[in-house]
């Protein structure tokens, strides 16, 4: 009830379907605004499913570190990689279900790349990526098939890459690595 009013209330929609496993890394871009979070917690509250993410340790303190844990977050210390795809990795193997929810390019601000870590993750635990689309253009949350990685980390990071579009974020400007622009896309 909570999700539907908060989509309802910013004018979105959900396209698309989760797919039809237990496990999963759902790789949600692109990712400019804190809007973004909101509207996926929308999509997750709607929807009543499970997801987790990966989240800032330094946000979870206090009273919001009880609500971010409460909803799913998991706080990572992101200074060191601490073995995080193995930790992440292993989590999956230890739990019947799990939906990891992360955003690629790892910050709402400009960077040159995105975070290969959720490819990584996804391989090393031998889950699918769901690509989740958050469309600003059309307020439409969209849920693209679910990929499974298995070649070359960086091939398979342009291939996921190449689903989003530049447009599609609140800020484009903001927008990381190598997504392109609508004009530049072959029709």
């Amino acid at each position: 009830m909570i999700g539907t009013l908060i989509l309802k209330l910013t004018g979105w929609t959900v396209v698309g379907a989760f797919p039809d496993c237990s496990k999963f890394v759902a790789a949600v871009a692109p990712h400019t605004s804190n809007w973004d979070f909101v509207i996926a917690i929308g999509v997750k509250l709607k929807l009543g499913i499970k997801i987790q993410f990966l989240g800032k340790h330094s946000i979870f303190v206090g009273p919001l570190g009880w609500l971010l844990r409460r909803m799913g977050g998991i706080p990572v210390e992101r200074s060191a990689a601490h073995g995080m795809v193995e930790q992440i990795s292993a989590r999956f193997s230890q739990q019947d279900a799990l939906i990891l929810g992360i955003a690629p390019e790892g910050t709402r601000k400009y960077s040159p790349k995105w975070k290969s870590g959720f490819l990584h993750i996804a391989k090393a635990a031998q889950v699918p990526v769901v690509p989740m689309i958050l469309d600003y253009r059309s307020k439409q949350f969209v849920i693209l098939p679910a990929i499974f990685i298995q070649g070359d980390i960086d091939t398979e990071l342009q291939n996921v890459q190449d689903l989003y579009v530049i447009e599609m974020a609140k800020y484009p400007q903001q927008v990381s690595g190598d997504m392109q622009s609508v004009s530049a896309k072959p029709d």
